[in-house]
C-alpha cells in the first residue's frame, strides 16, 4: 500500500504483462514467510517461476503477490494479494486479500471460508481479533443470471459464451476480486475464455469452494492445479456460485 499511493515504475515482462516494485516487495515478505511457516512445502511464485516446467510434487504453495497489477497502475481498488495450498491437483486452502479494500477473505476449514475486514499493518493482524463472517455462494436464478466479467480481458468468446444465458445484469472487476463477489453471494458466474496462471486462480478458487460455490473447466469439470506440462498456465474456466446452469 505504500507503493500504491506513491510513484509506480513499471516495467514488461517477455509476456508484455507488467511488473511493478510492489510486486516483487510483496513476492519477498510472502515467500520468506512461507519458507518460515512450512519449510517443506514448495512455493511456487509468479516472480520466481519463469517457466516452471519441472515436476512440483503432490503439495506446493501457489502465490500471486500482486494479481490485477494493471489495477493496481490504474489506482483503483480491485488488486489482491493471493496464496493457495494445492494438495493432488486441487486447492485446500485459499487467501484472498484486497488490501485497498481492507478485505480479507480466507478458509478457516474444510467447506468454510470467511471474509473479514482488515486495514493494512506493517504489525499485521490476529485473525481471532477480526470481526467476521462466513461467506455463503447463492443459488442462481436462470432468468435473472448476474455475471462477472474481467475489466481488462473481455472478448469475443466471453460475449458468445454469456448469450447462453438470461444475464439480467453484469458487472466488471479486476483480479481475484470475481470469485470473491460469487463467494459473497453478490454474482452467480465469471467466465474466463482467456490466458490465466494458476496462481492467478487457485485462491479464489479455493475461497469460492469453501463458500459451496464451484469452478469449473469447459467440460464441467472440477479445475486441477499442477500442469507443468503445460508451464503452469490455466485451459479456460467458469466460476459458479451453488448453481451450474446449463446453456439455454
Amino acid at each position: 500500500m505504500r507503493h500504491c499511493d506513491g510513484a509506480r515504475e513499471v516495467e514488461y515482462k517477455d509476456d508484455s504483462s507488467p511488473v511493478t516494485q510492489a510486486d516483487r516487495d510483496a513476492n519477498e515478505i510472502l515467500e520468506a514467510a512461507l519458507r518460515e511457516f512450512a519449510p517443506s512445502i514448495p512455493v511456487v511464485s509468479e516472480e520466481t517461476a519463469a517457466d516452471r516446467k519441472a515436476p512440483l510434487g503432490r503439495t506446493f504453495f501457489l502465490v500471486d503477490p500482486l494479481d490485477g497489477t494493471k489495477e493496481f497502475i490504474k489506482r483503483r481498488s480491485d488488486f489482491t494479494v493471493n496464496v493457495a495450498l494445492i494438495d493432488d491437483g486441487f486447492p485446500c486452502f485459499g487467501l484472498v486479500y484486497a488490501p485497498a479494500r481492507a478485505l480479507l477473505a480466507v478458509t478457516i476449514a474444510d467447506g468454510v471460508a470467511i471474509e473479514a475486514t482488515m486495514a493494512p499493518s506493517a504489525t499485521g493482524a490476529d485473525l481471532n481479533t477480526l470481526e467476521h463472517k462466513r461467506l455463503h455462494a447463492r443459488a442462481a436464478d436462470p432468468d435473472a443470471v448476474t455475471a462477472l466479467v474481467s475489466l481488462s480481458h473481455l472478448d469475443g468468446k466471453t460475449e458468445e459464451f454469456l448469450e447462453g444465458y438470461q444475464v439480467a445484469e453484469r458487472s466488471g472487476a479486476g483480479s481475484s476480486i470475481k470469485f470473491l463477489e460469487i463467494a459473497r453471494g453478490n454474482a452467480d458466474l465469471y467466465p474466463r475464455l482467456a490466458p490465466t496462471m494458476e496462481w492467478d486462480t487457485a485462491a479464489g478458487q479455493a475461497v469460492l469452494e469453501a463458500a459451496g460455490g464451484h469452478v469449473v473447466d469447459t467440460k464441467g469439470t472440477r479445475f486441477a492445479y499442477g500442469k507443468t506440462d503445460a508451464g503452469l498456465k490455466n485451459a479456460h474456466f467458469v466460476a459458479w456460485g451453488r448453481t451450474v446452469l446449463t446453456p439455454q
